[in-house]
């Protein structure tokens, strides 16, 4: 996952200012900072051709698309976050500086070393933002993606995208974001990215 500095406990606002002033990226959790792992190549390849492909799809909408160098705020107290992929359509989002705090869409490219935990607290975290509509979680070792989208009666259903030894040939899923109505093939989200067993050590 990522490290807890031994530093004392911050406020927000301590956290805030002092992020500023750093070279790495940190998380903010109960008052307490975590220093980020960097990702893999195919990881940041997954989250570009996204990023570039809603970033196309949204031009003149009235939303706004980010990467991961961008924190997301749970509320004014924290937690703050830096999802791979961002979207805000919200007006309040218009004028941000530094953190998104109504976003429609998070998602996160998943890794090894933090795969449970993005599953687990942090989309916990990510549910109590009121204008989120949906949370993708996007596999980097097999073209899976996630999509978890809240409902109307506010629950949270998982609509699974997926290409392994069962799918039938020639047959290939679409992915559907329906809180930006951006449809794609799922070897979209992949391009340029090599599934193949890692030789490199």
């Amino acid at each position: 996952m990522f490290a807890s500095l031994e530093i004392p406990q911050m406020t927000p606002q301590e956290y805030l200012a002092w992020e500023e002033q750093q070279p790495l990226k940190h998380e903010y959790i109960d008052g307490e900072v975590f220093a980020m792992a960097g990702g893999t190549l195919p990881h940041n390849v997954i989250a570009l051709n996204l990023a570039s492909t809603l970033k196309s799809h949204l031009r003149g909408k009235g939303c706004r698309v980010f990467m991961a160098d961008v924190k997301v705020g749970v509320s004014e107290k924290g937690s703050f976050h830096y999802p791979d992929v961002i979207v805000t359509c919200d007006a309040r989002d218009k004028k941000a500086k530094r953190i998104v705090r109504f976003p429609c869409l998070i998602v996160e490219v998943l890794s090894p070393s933090t795969e449970g935990y993005d599953r687990g607290k942090k989309f916990t975290r990510y549910r109590r933002i009121e204008t989120l509509k949906e949370y993708v979680l996007i596999d980097t070792e097999q073209m899976s993606v996630e999509c978890h989208r809240r409902n109307e009666n506010n629950k949270w259903e998982l609509t699974h995208y997926l290409i392994d030894e069962t799918t039938p040939a020639g047959i290939e899923p679409e992915v559907h974001l329906t809180s930006v109505d951006f449809k794609c093939p799922i070897s979209l989200l992949y391009e340029d990215v090599d599934l193949s067993p890692d030789s490199e050590e």
